[in-house]
């Protein structure tokens, strides 16, 4: 790795050659515009308003390209520059890392970006970060656009998918995951069954998030005013551009106290109709010789029988006389 000297050295000669290059133009630079950062220019021209504001560049996996940043010091005095790469332009190699520019004079700076060969296809952002020293102590982030050609794959998960509060507390927690290799901003609809039929319906709206690929983000979804006595299927259903697609499901039981009261409606009902038959039996059995002239030893008839059965069938209840 070179040292210190050596890359203020390779800076300067840098820049000498710019000056040479373009001298009017150097001389002819306000001394109150300071230092500046922006991609070069082609033919050797002067960086200005109509330039290219940021680097774009496209290549495959393995794929070495090259560009130039232009340092230019508009004052009296040399400034000295310090040059990283972020995000993305980690991937760059710079000529130099550390300029010094001498005054009213512009730099050339060369790099080269050399894509890894296991990387995912889709669009990579990124920034060359120049930062003055000394009393030239600015910093200026010229952002780097990299695309990495390739064939795409659009593929997303919803997942961790919980019905959490009552009423108008209730919450749906998930989770969406970016299994692809491009990046998506998912579209999200919800559903909601329970035993007789539809809850609630949410129709697709886009969410606002941008997943990257490989990418997780954990998300909330309000339920407006859920049913207190049902058993409900929640489904959530995401989709996103180049065919990704996705449901999971989760349930919202009725709460214990609610299948309590629903089993104890149901024995008091069947209490009820079985004492209902009882007493009818009772009413008959006592219809002795003081009352309708029957035998009380004597059997019911086919007609008392089926009366008495239609009886239990009306009161629902499966008990037994």
């Amino acid at each position: 790795m070179p040292s210190r000297p050596r890359v203020a050295l390779c800076g300067a000669v840098l820049a000498t050659a710019a000056a040479l290059t373009c001298p009017a133009a150097a001389a002819a630079a306000p001394a109150d515009r300071g230092w500046s950062a922006a991609p070069a220019p082609g033919a050797g021209a002067e960086p200005s308003a109509q330039d290219r504001p940021y680097f774009y560049l496209e290549g495959a996996p393995g794929t070495v390209m090259t560009d130039r940043l232009s340092l230019s010091n508009h004052t009296g005095r040399a400034v000295t520059v310090r040059l990283r790469g972020s995000g993305a332009g980690a991937w760059l190699a710079l000529a130099a890392h550390e300029v010094r520019v001498p005054p009213r004079t512009r730099a050339s700076v060369p790099f080269t970006v050399t894509v890894p060969r296991d990387a995912v296809p889709g669009g990579h952002p990124g920034t060359l970060v120049a930062s003055g020293a000394g009393r030239a102590g600015r910093r200026i982030a010229v952002p780097l656009h990299l695309r990495v050609t390739g064939p795409t794959l659009s593929a997303l998960t919803v997942e961790n998918v919980a019905v959490r509060g009552r009423g108008s507390a209730a919450v749906i927690r998930y989770t969406l995951v970016n299994r692809g290799n491009t990046e998506l901003t998912p579209r999200l609809a919800v559903r909601a069954d329970g035993l007789f039929g539809p809850v609630w319906r949410r129709a697709a709206r886009t969410l606002p998030v941008t997943l990257r690929p490989g990418r997780a983000v954990d998300l909330t979804e309000r339920w407006p005013d859920p049913p207190d006595l049902d058993a409900v299927d929640v489904r959530l259903t995401v989709t996103a551009a180049g065919g990704a697609h996705a449901s999971a499901t989760a349930s919202y039981p009725a709460p214990p106290w609610a299948v309590g009261a629903g089993a104890l409606c149901a024995a008091v009902a069947g209490a009820g109709a079985l004492l209902v038959v009882r007493r009818r039996r009772t009413a008959r059995a006592g219809r002795g010789p003081g009352g309708d002239g029957a035998d009380p030893g004597a059997r019911p008839s086919g007609e008392e029988v089926a009366d008495m059965t239609g009886e239990l069938a009306s009161t629902g209840s499966g008990a037994r006389a």
